[in-house]
């Protein structure tokens, strides 16, 4: 299985990251607006539209805000396992890191998602991040 990580430096308090992040239904407005488009609740399931045009049915399988973490999975036709994680980890007062983990099968789709989610951070720091932080 692929494994992805990313982290995502953000110049914001983790209290204020994690508040966006938790936010299930409002990826598209408050973590990553440009990079996903449109996010619509069914459920415990958020079907999440991105820039490129692609579509995706998104699991929530745990969102713990002790560890501010938040956990969804994908399966679909391309995919026979998707399961991605979200932590946020204080980095002093202002400053805290997100940490974006995707464990993805087939190994032929990990390319693709690994440009996707370099795309996907890029957009998460960009609206996450204080203005002048």
């Amino acid at each position: 299985m692929a494994s992805i990580q990313k982290e995502i430096p953000i110049a914001a308090p983790a209290a204020a990251v994690w508040n966006a992040v938790r936010d299930f239904g409002a990826v598209h407005t408050r973590v990553a607006p440009g990079f996903v488009t449109d996010t619509e609740l069914d459920g415990d399931v958020r079907i999440v539209s991105f820039a490129n045009g692609s579509v995706a049915r998104e699991q929530l399988v745990d969102c713990n805000d002790e560890r501010r973490r938040l956990v969804y999975a994908i399966k679909n036709e391309r995919i026979t396992q998707h399961s991605a994680s979200f932590q946020i980890v204080p980095d002093g007062e202002e400053r805290c890191r997100v940490i974006w983990t995707t464990d993805v099968l087939p190994h032929e789709i990990a390319g693709y998602i690994e440009q996707q989610m370099e795309l996907g951070a890029r957009a998460m720091q960009a609206a996450l991040s204080r203005p002048g932080g």
